[in-house]
Parts: structure tokens; sequence; C-alpha cells
């Protein structure tokens, strides 16, 4: 739901190549809160792995949409899709491989909020950088 919310604020902010992405205040809302809300969903034992398929399909979808929609000038939709596609495959499969395999103890928490930070991070990065010139 990071990515959700990243591309719902990049179309909020005018930085989004792809006109029927929702851009209203309460689009924007919803988006962010269910991004909160799958982080700390993501943390509780019963809670599957991203990298089971329909999990691990949905992300390469967002991911497809979201580097189309936030691919620079001068990139195309296609090396756009293509970038989106493969900054899926790895933050499912890093992002899962950093964080362990539980979040049972503190250690596997900090871990886990380190990634939620990482992934939230880079989201914001993304989002002021789209639409400049000189990006992928």
């Amino acid at each position: 739901m990071t990515a959700v919310a990243a591309l719902s604020w990049a179309a909020s902010l005018g930085r989004a190549r792809l006109a029927w992405l929702p851009a209203g205040a309460e689009a924007r809302g919803l988006a962010t809160l269910a991004a909160l809300a799958e982080m700390a969903g993501d943390k509780m034992p019963f809670a599957p792995d991203r990298r089971i398929a329909p999990s691990f399909i949905l992300r390469l979808g967002l991911g497809a949409v979201g580097g189309a929609a936030l691919a620079g000038p001068g990139v195309s939709s296609t090396t756009g899709t293509l970038a989106g596609l493969t900054g899926a495959v790895l933050g499912t499969l890093l992002g899962r491989a950093a964080r362990g395999g539980t979040t049972r103890s503190g250690g596997d928490w900090a871990r886990a909020l380190g990634e939620d930070m990482l992934a939230a991070g880079l989201a914001v990065a993304l989002v002021r950088s789209a639409g400049r010139p000189g990006r992928l």
C-alpha cells in the first residue's frame, strides 16, 4: 500500500503521468491510512508472506503502474513499467530477506520498522523527483 499512497500523492501534486489516478485529498488520505495499516498489520504473526502468488502478483502490478506513472520526461512508458516491475521484485524479495523470518523479538521488530522507514523514505524521494528531467 506504500506504492498506492505514493501514487496518490504524486497524482495530487501533478507529478504523475497517468491522468486516471485519483488525485483528491480523500483518496490521498485513504491511501496513506491504508499504507500505515498495512505496515502495522504486516508485523502480526498471522500476516501472509508477501511472496505468495496473490500478494506478489499485486505488487508486480502496482510496480508496473507506478513505474509508468512516475517515469520522468523523455522516458518511455515501457521503460518506466520495466523499472517499476524491477523495483517491485527487488523490494518484495530484498525487503523480506532483510527483515528476517518473524517479528517475535525486539531485533525482528527493529528490522521490520527499518524496512518500513526505508520504503516510506524511498516513496517520498520518488514522488519528489517525479516529473523532473533526467530521472528514470
